[in-house]
């Protein structure tokens, strides 16, 4: 519930339904009868953060506890923090409406690398020192997850402690030892003492980094008993771990207004350039039994009628068809629409085809990702224009007449010639439609094109490459778009400045602190957002602190460098990935995980099993 202040300044503010909490199934306790308050944070607007899987699965997993209380705590908008600021107003928590600088534990989420200087701001708006070493007592301990934890650095100091890997079993061991240390009244640094001890917890002030003359990583060295190496968290059994048996449904419309399902984790096709394909292994599923019960209990709870299966390839779900005859027998009387997002061209079967056209239609997404088969190979995509065009066709037959197909720009070893390809293949596309017998009648085809700028990530095959400069992506942009020859072909893309700053932030080290707090201290908030970017103080902000972003972004690796998060362990080989990297630069393929183990080591995090026989552990 929020206080009197803050109902004062709602009508001056657009959404004031992102701040009043009270939504249905939100969860309220007795703050008086619980020993852990937690706020959990999502560093972007209600919109962005209600949409998400992981903040619904680790909010219901928390509060399942009888002794801990978790709420949900969203960025405010412009508007709402200027009038929380002008009149000395805290941060607050929606359940509660109490300021979150009285919490125990504050957690955020990193999905992102632009979402960093939002956690500096959120913290500054509760009135909390920004960085860890100012902030003296044992709560509120500020803890950080998500993909962006796979490199920790650039928030090092920000940050007393990152949760890597699965969060469901994690946090609730990192709650329960914070109970046990405010009853015992240890001091913070010996709650982190205890907690680096946990699988999976990185402590970053227990790791001294000292640097070469040429600016690269000298060491890294652990203090005060922290392992060496922290090795990631995963759940192992997707049936019994926690999943929510209801999600807040908002007041106001947000990006993914639906229930959400996750059935498996993990990828078998190890796309090179793909940061979560790597992060998210070993594969594990989730039965189809279990998957139809959990969906038709959201479905009741909370009165959504569209189900989105969610997965990095969900075609790749090995029980897929037995799920969706389970689905489809009780979604279709009861007009519920079910959706699969993540399709791949190479295994869209007649049957999955006849299954989809049973449902609310909409338009297919693919991603071949690169226009020529020379790049795909490198990238180790693994699909065939033919399997495209066939796949187009088979659509388009079965009466649907849009397609958006994912492309990439700046892949390593991409030519013009590879740029061009992808206005020649959405072109054929476009044909496919055109000489298939079978189209819908009286219709035309509409095929989007959305084009990212690749940007090289920790853990992946690419992790050493350098990025394409600015000036690079823009000049490849424009001549994609003078290779387009019709209407029925749109194209959308990245700002490249926002892509430049990804790649800077994402293999950076724990000096780009200061770039941050300079930009967050002078204005930068919503970086991600085009109509809030402001690239002229980040510029200035390298420049002020006398950091070279090229350093970061568009410097290529050597194998034998110590990279910033060489003391982390998501369980990939080094030498798996660097083989994998050579064979990009031959555009050499590796079949996927349930043709032939390639020997990723991702196994040995799950007691040696995996989605295939791994038979040689690298």
């Amino acid at each position: 519930m929020v206080s009197r202040e803050i109902e004062k300044i709602l009508p001056l503010v657009q959404k004031p339904g992102r701040y009043t909490g009270g939504e249905l199934n939100s969860v309220i306790k007795d703050k008086s009868k619980v020993d852990i308050r937690y706020a959990f944070c999502f560093p972007d607007s209600y919109e962005i953060g209600m949409s998400h899987l992981g903040i619904k699965i680790l909010y219901s997993a928390a509060n399942k506890r009888e002794d801990c209380w978790c709420e949900r705590v969203f960025a405010p908008w412009h508007d709402m923090e200027e009038e929380m600021r002008k009149r000395n107003l805290p941060l607050y928590a929606l359940e509660s409406g109490d300021p979150i600088k009285d919490f125990d534990l504050i957690g955020f989420t990193l999905q992102y690398e632009l979402s960093y200087t939002n956690v500096l701001n959120m913290l500054d708006l509760a009135g909390l020192p920004i960085k860890s070493s100012e902030r003296k007592s044992l709560t509120p301990i500020v803890v950080a997850g998500g993909p962006c934890a796979c490199n920790a650095e650039p928030m090092a100091e920000f940050i007393d402690l990152f949760l890597l890997g699965d969060g469901e079993e994690l946090c609730d061991e990192v709650i329960t030892l914070l109970k046990e240390s405010k009853k015992e009244n240890l001091s913070k640094e010996d709650f982190l003492k205890k907690a680096a001890k946990i699988e999976g917890v990185y402590v970053p002030s227990f790791y001294d980094v000292s640097y070469n003359e040429d600016l690269t990583i000298k060491a890294v060295e652990a203090k005060n008993g922290a392992p060496e190496k922290v090795k990631k968290r995963i759940v192992s059994d997707l049936d019994s771990v926690h999943y929510p048996d209801n999600f807040i449904v908002p007041f106001i419309e947000v990006i993914h207004d639906r229930v959400v399902h996750e059935i498996f984790r993990g990828c078998i096709r190890g796309c090179r350039f793909c940061q979560a394909g790597f992060l998210y292994r070993p594969i594990r599923e989730k039965s189809a039994d279990t998957i139809n019960e959990q969906c038709k209990v959201l479905c009741e709870k909370t009165g959504y009628d569209e189900i989105s299966l969610s997965s990095l390839s969900t075609s790749d779900y090995t029980h897929l068809e037995e799920l969706l005859n389970k689905l489809l027998s009780w979604t279709i009387p009861e007009k519920i629409n079910v959706a699969l997002p993540s399709l791949r061209v190479d295994n869209f079967s007649d049957e999955l085809m006849e299954k989809l056209s049973k449902v609310r239609r909409s338009g297919l997404t693919f991603a071949p990702e690169a226009g020529t088969q020379r790049l795909r190979d490198a990238i180790n995509k693994n699909v065939t224009e033919d399997e495209v065009l066939r796949t187009s066709a088979k659509a388009f037959s079965g009466g649907w007449t849009a397609v958006k197909l994912y492309f990439m720009l700046g892949l390593p070893t991409e030519t013009y010639d590879d740029v061009a390809g992808i206005a020649e293949l959405s072109q054929k596309v476009v044909d496919e439609f055109y000489k298939n017998p079978d189209k819908p009648k009286g219709k035309g085809v509409q095929v989007s094109i959305s084009v990212s700028s690749f940007v090289p990530k920790p853990f992946t095959p690419f992790q050493w490459e350098a990025q394409d400069t600015r000036e690079e992506l823009e000049n490849k942009q424009k001549h994609l778009l003078s290779n387009i020859k019709t209407k029925k072909i749109s194209v959308s893309y990245h700002k490249v400045e926002i892509s430049f700053l990804e790649g800077v932030f994402a293999r950076g080290d724990r000096r780009l602190s200061k770039v941050i707090e300079y930009a967050w201290k002078n204005g930068c908030k919503f970086d991600s957002w085009d109509d809030s970017f402001k690239f002229d103080v980040w510029l200035r902000a390298f420049e002020e602190t006398g950091i070279d972003p090229l350093f970061y972004s568009s410097r290529k690796r050597d194998f034998s460098e110590i990279l910033p998060w060489d003391h982390l362990d998501y369980g990939i080989s080094r030498k798996f990935l660097e083989k994998e990297n050579k064979k990009a630069h031959e555009s050499q393929t590796t079949p996927h995980c349930r043709i032939k183990c390639a020997g990723c080591g991702a196994n040995k995090l799950n007691g040696g099993k995996c989605d295939a026989l791994c038979e040689n552990l690298v």
